[in-house]
């Protein structure tokens, strides 16, 4: 809010954003802001900063309205044509006299299909509501001297307000006081261990957001302590405010489905009024005359109708929320519906390490005392694994009981206050993660807490805090007199060795000489460069209890014990997870809030990083131009130490690059890279309401394997979804060059009505399409790369077999069209030629489905239970079909004729060739396979 380099605020002048409180002292910040921290502001002071600040609110930019969001389901290009095609329909019908039928069932069919695209794209975006529900609604303050408790709404920079344990912080500040104030900073972090503030120090300009310990933010939370703060940043220029401005200002881009279906529309509708204008032209050359105009313009309604799909809209949705299912049941929820073939074109998942690749639970992996180490196995805080001793530096002899570090453990137990329970089968901790491990390591020794706790209970105590960095327990050792004791410390390992003058070798106490010293510091060292976090412990016996004020006093003279080191460990299933990625073409990379050493080891760990691969923190990147992260995001695997825009710049650079992402996230933090990312996938267990909001799809457990499952289930539905198309669209094109030939040829009339379309667009090829979605997976779905979210929709074959197809249906039809009408013509029903072409297009249809299920194995190679709902759906549409043709009502509104059993077996000959056709083309394909 305002320049360094301004010596006050006492004129209130407009003031431009400040980033670097965090490099000013308290002192500093309370004179620029021209506020006292006694007294606080006064009334004048707040009134000009309100008229000049504003409310302490984040800013919301209007959004599509309602009805704007339904007039652009009506702008799209197909729907348009059908419009135009029922305008002109029901003009012709009244000039006949007749009632609009087709016009009524073509509009009927516009407007489902529009209000299908509405309500698909009519979830307002929540994001920004759930950012604004993270302030809070009251808070503390001092004004002219006095305190008072106010909206959060109120605040302006300058205010002194009050922290205390429970406090949402409602707006950015300096810290001026601070009582062992302990702040959750995960929303914007993404790292949920609490962090502990210092208002004394003064930091570098590019200290990263998670390492400012001398500001509080908007949005997190006091865990402990209390603190007094002068607010620097309110509204939209706090930190929070950052996040819901970049928000704001991602846009959306259309899905590669989304863009294809467009691609898909204009080639159809553009096709189709080519012909249009050919049949028409031609009809007219033909004729010499304009008097057959109208029935030639009833032929070119008849084709619009048939060359638009009108029921792959329906299809297409229905597929996708089939495919939502399958998803939830592998703990994926897709939130907006598109977002399940996009994920099938993922090509890299940019991954947070906390909770998603690793289990955030800290796991103890490795003991060391000083003369053995030993490897500790398990998973979570399961009191379930083995301590094994793999080294002896003493005497090459290794002891393979826990006696050794029976001392060692009984400090883990009692220099300790969470709790290890079982709930429901399941270990639970109640209190410090951290501590959590160390109850979970004794127990796989056969320690456990209420037991030791029993046996030596605790009589006094010295807390944690972020001077002393250690903590110590007095308990009464058991069998002894009061004033019998022992001392157990726990803390940094540098601060709590320089108290010892001891070291316990085996089970005896000996001096702990400089060159001992040294070896364990050099201990510590290598076990911190393996990425775990290190306790070191100690202890000493005491014959009398220190007196009240004076008991750090005791905490000298103290004999090592021994370090241990842990990790939040990796979640097991994620190393295969990552190993199907890579054989899937797809890259996986970690963006954490953590430090960078330990990122590498859980990165190298489940092999989405190698030895030599390159990281970056969020310092080297914010050096970086956007142009040089777009040349080094190719070669970085591991990113650490990053902040909200961090992760947004490297969605970009990666999209640049042409690049698919998928984006983790589950703070307020990565709700706009989130928003960015191609899909952006939020916890649903750890992640904020924010993350949730901002994202594309959800994972249920937090877990990186899922979203590996959930982009296999993506491919399946992308080709799905190609298969299903080809089905649809070949046979339209058929019926297309049907009716286009029937004036060409002479022909009296169009051979298909638009309602009579309808039904073969709708049942005909609705039903099988759907059940054509149901198609399991294809053995390798995983083993190849993605295929490029950019390719078009008729890439890799599909345009050519539409038209192949196509073209092939057209002359089966047209074959049997001629017969028919000479047929018809000469048995004095020269109606019934119609009747025949209509059931010949809709049963060739069935065996197109049948055979259309793989491009390489014949129909009698493939298992048909793999997919009973298509054998249903055939079923249901010739028996559908069958009642158009003998059921009179039916007869009667599709203007379809009876047919004889020599007619209707013809009609099944013709339809049987289409099968045959495309089985003989797999035969022919792998002959030339195998000759190549």
């Amino acid at each position: 809010m305002v320049s360094p380099e301004s010596s006050s605020m006492s004129s209130d002048s407009t003031l431009a954003p400040l980033k670097t409180w965090h490099t000013l002292s308290a002192d500093k910040a309370l004179q620029i802001l021209d506020t006292d921290s006694e007294t606080g502001l006064t009334p004048q002071q707040v009134t000009r900063r309100q008229q000049q600040y504003g409310l302490n609110e984040l800013k919301e930019a209007p959004g599509r309205s309602t009805l704007e969001i339904l007039w652009d389901q009506f702008t799209n290009i197909m729907l348009v044509m059908l419009i135009a095609v029922a305008i002109v329909s029901a003009v012709i019908d009244f000039r006949k006299g007749n009632f609009p039928k087709d016009a009524v069932a073509i509009f009927s069919i516009v407007i489902l299909n529009g209000m299908l695209g509405y309500f698909q794209e009519s979830r307002a975006e929540q994001a920004l509501a759930a950012l604004k529900r993270m302030s809070s609604p009251r808070v503390r303050v001092m004004r002219d001297d006095k305190m008072l408790e106010l909206a959060a709404k109120e605040l302006v920079p300058g205010d002194i307000m009050f922290l205390e344990a429970g406090v949402q912080i409602p707006a950015d500040g300096r810290l001026v006081e601070a009582q062992n104030l302990q702040v959750r900073e995960a929303a914007l972090t993404g790292e949920a261990e609490a962090v502990i503030k210092k208002p004394s120090m003064e930091l570098a300009e590019d200290a990263p957001l998670g390492d400012r310990l001398n500001m509080v933010f908007m949005g997190t939370e006091v865990i402990q302590g209390r603190g007094q703060v002068v607010v620097t940043n309110t509204g939209m220029t706090t930190e929070l405010g950052r996040i819901a401005e970049m928000i704001q200002g991602v846009e959306s881009e259309p899905t590669p489905l989304q863009q294809r279906m467009t691609q898909l529309g204009n080639v159809l509708v553009s096709g189709s009024l080519a012909l249009v204008a050919l049949v028409v032209v031609g009809g007219v050359i033909r004729t010499g005359s304009f008097q057959s105009l109208e029935d030639l313009l009833e032929v070119s309604l008849s084709m619009a109708v048939a060359v638009v799909p009108e029921g792959l809209p329906a299809v297409v949705t229905v597929t996708l929320a089939i495919g939502t299912q399958r998803m939830v049941k592998r703990h994926a929820l897709i939130r907006k519906l598109p977002a399940v073939e996009t994920l099938g074109s993922v090509t890299t998942i940019c991954s947070d390490k906390t909770g998603t690749l690793t289990q955030n639970k800290m796991v103890v992996q490795s003991i060391q005392t000083f003369d053995q180490v030993f490897q500790v196995t398990g998973e979570g805080y399961d009191p379930v694994g083995e301590l094994i001793p793999i080294t002896s530096e003493q005497n090459n002899t290794i002891s393979s009981e826990y006696r050794i570090l029976e001392p060692l453990l009984t400090a883990c137990v009692l220099c300790n206050d969470a709790q290890l329970q079982q709930d429901d089968h399941k270990w639970m901790i109640l209190g410090d993660p951290t501590e959590g491990a160390l109850l979970s390591l004794a127990g796989k020794a056969g320690l456990f807490r209420e037991i030791q706790n029993h046996k030596n209970p605790r009589v006094a105590e010295i807390p944690f805090s972020s001077e002393r960095k250690r903590m110590s327990v007095i308990c009464q050792l058991p069998d002894a007199e009061h004033s019998e004791c022992v001392m157990f410390t726990k803390g940094s390992p540098e601060l709590i060795l320089a108290q010892c003058t001891s070291v316990l070798v085996g089970n005896q106490s000996v001096f702990l000489a400089e060159a001992d010293r040294q070896r364990i510091l050099e201990q510590n060292n290598e076990m911190a460069g393996k990425g775990l976090r290190v306790l070191g412990f100690a202890t000493r016996s005491l014959t009398l209890l220190p007196l009240e004020g004076e008991e750090e006093t005791a905490e000298q003279e103290l004999v090592w014990l021994g370090l241990v080191g842990m990790l939040d460990a990796p979640r097991p299933e994620v190393r295969e997870a990552v190993k199907l990625c890579k054989e899937a073409g797809i890259r996986p990379v970690m963006i954490t809030g953590d430090h960078q050493l330990t990122a590498k080891v859980i990165a190298q760990d489940l092999g989405i990083a190698e030895l030599e691969s390159l990281s970056l923190t969020g310092q080297e990147l914010q050096k970086l131009t956007q142009t040089e992260l777009e040349q080094k995001v190719e070669q970085v695997s591991v990113y650490a130490r990053v902040s909200p825009e961090h992760k947004l710049r490297i969605v970009q650079a990666l999209q640049k690059n042409g690049e698919f992402v998928a984006m983790t996230g589950d703070g307020v933090n990565d709700a706009p890279a989130l928003k960015q990312a191609d899909i952006g996938i939020a916890m649903g267990i750890t992640g904020t309401d924010v993350s949730k909001e901002a994202s594309d799809m959800i994972l249920l457990d937090d877990n990186f394997a899922t979203i590996v499952a959930a982009t296999e289930e993506g491919r399946v539905v992308y080709s799905n979804i190609r298969r299903f198309i080809k089905y649809i669209l070949g046979s339209n094109i058929g019926e297309v060059l049907v009716i286009a030939s029937s004036p060409l040829l002479g022909l009296g009339g169009v051979p298909l009505t638009p309602l009579q379309i309808l039904w073969m667009n709708l049942v005909t090829d609705g039903l099988p399409a759907l059940a054509l979605a149901m198609e399991p997976a294809e053995p390798a779905v995983m083993q190849r790369p993605p295929y490029s979210p950019r390719e078009s929709i008729f890439a890799r074959g599909l345009g050519l077999y539409m038209i192949r197809i196509g073209i092939i249906f057209a002359i089966l039809t047209i074959v049997l069209m001629l017969w028919a009408y000479g047929e018809a013509e000469s048995s004095g029903n020269p109606e019934r030629w119609k009747t025949m072409v209509f059931t010949t297009l809709c049963l060739a249809q069935m065996g197109h489905a049948i055979a259309v299920r793989s491009d390489t194995q014949l129909t009698i190679q493939m298992n048909p239970k793999t997919n009973p709902y298509l054998w249903g759906a055939v079923g249901l549409t010739t028996v559908l079909q069958l009642l158009l043709i003998y059921f009179p009502p039916f007869q009667s509104f599709f203007g379809t004729h009876f047919l004889n059993f020599t007619e209707l077996s013809i009609c099944l000959g013709f339809s049987a060739l289409m099968f045959i056709w495309i089985e003989m083309e797999k035969l022919v394909y792998k002959w030339w396979i195998n000759r190549r």
